[in-house]
């Protein structure tokens, strides 16, 4: 089973949700960004490395959100959910086609990635919280 992080980036109640780009795995699926943990890294070290490499931006992991097991046809992927904070730095798209800012209310309008649908309901069921 592959680890996977994903960044649950939080900005005046809205959440960062990024959409993959044509010839990418899961082409035009709206993902919480992040990446495949990587042999003696951290879920946490993953993520800013992850969203450094992808955004061009700078983040701070605040604490764990939740995880999500999907079973894809090329494999069973592991995805551990951080909230962070958006410290610097301007987004620049490298793998995405696409950002948003989105209110969790609105995350049904977008065709989430399956494995990432588990920590949207969450989301949406948490707003009041956030």
């Amino acid at each position: 089973m592959k680890e996977v992080s994903a960044a649950i980036i939080l900005k005046d109640r809205k959440v960062l949700i990024a959409q993959r780009a044509p010839g990418e795995n899961l082409e035009g699926k709206w993902e919480f960004p992040g990446g495949k943990i990587e042999p003696g890294e951290t879920a946490e070290e993953c993520l800013i490395r992850e969203i450094r490499e992808e955004f061009d931006v700078d983040v701070d992991v605040l604490g764990f959100f939740g995880e999500s097991i999907y079973d894809y046809p090329n494999g069973t992927i592991k995805l551990l959910a951080y909230t962070c904070r958006w410290l610097s730095g301007v987004f620049t798209l490298k793998v995405h086609s696409l950002i948003e800012w989105v209110d969790p209310e609105e995350l049904d309008n977008f065709d989430i990635a399956p494995a990432d649908i588990p920590l949207a309901e969450r989301l949406k069921s948490r707003v009041k919280v956030l």
